[in-house]
């Protein structure tokens, strides 16, 4: 019988680890969800002005999103998982951070996780990714437009390098579309703040984001 769906599931379970409120909860800081955006996420845990929680939380959730999917790329072949595999047990680590079963199904935005995907289906990729959602970041100080931006180009990185810097997977590819795709809706109340000019920027105790 194929296990195929063994890892799908622990990274889903793995996904659901809200770290935004474990590391919040560990420290001792406000509950991520029920200050500033309600985000469980280390832009949401910054503005509790602990810069050592939001690095950690971002560290763990990204840690959480790249651990299944390098575990399956290094083992899956003698297992028998293959490129579907793969491309599902990153899906279902970053829907578990959006949708964290042990959270009440009250996750967060899925940035960081998803970083953690993408450089575990190819680190260069992922670098490449990182890269532009910093630059974007550092210029215009708007993590929400960083993301977006990030998320368009993360499929465009994979097609353009494709064949001469890694082989495409149609699986995989098809996942970066879906996390890219769910990126953008999840940040649609961002966008609506960016063109209204109400979008708090990086460090902001108050508003949303």
């Amino acid at each position: 019988m194929s296990t195929a769906w063994l890892p799908v599931l622990l990274a889903y379970l793995l996904g659901s680890l809200s770290f935004a409120v474990i590391v919040s909860r560990l420290l001792r800081l406000p509950d991520p969800r029920a200050v500033g955006s309600g985000n469980p996420g280390a832009t949401n845990v910054l503005r509790s002005g602990s810069r050592s929680a939001a690095a950690l939380t971002l560290l763990l959730d990204a840690a959480k999103g790249w651990l299944p999917v390098f575990l399956v790329a290094r083992v899956g072949a003698d297992l028998g998982w293959g490129a579907w595999t793969l491309a599902l047990t990153g899906l279902a680590a970053f829907a578990g951070h959006l949708w964290p079963l042990f959270f009440r199904f009250r996750g967060g935005k899925g940035v960081a996780t998803a970083a953690g995907v993408l450089l575990a289906f190819q680190p260069w990729l992922g670098v490449a990714t990182l890269f532009t959602w910093a630059i974007i970041a550092a210029f215009f100080r708007y993590s929400s437009l960083a993301a977006l931006v990030a998320a368009v180009f993360a499929p465009v990185y994979y097609l353009l390098a494709g064949g001469f810097i890694w082989p495409v997977q149609p699986p995989v590819l098809l996942a970066l579309l879906a996390i890219s795709a769910l990126l953008l809706w999840r940040h649609r109340a961002n966008l609506r703040r960016l063109l209204a000019g109400t979008e708090p920027k990086i460090g902001q105790k108050t508003g949303d984001g």
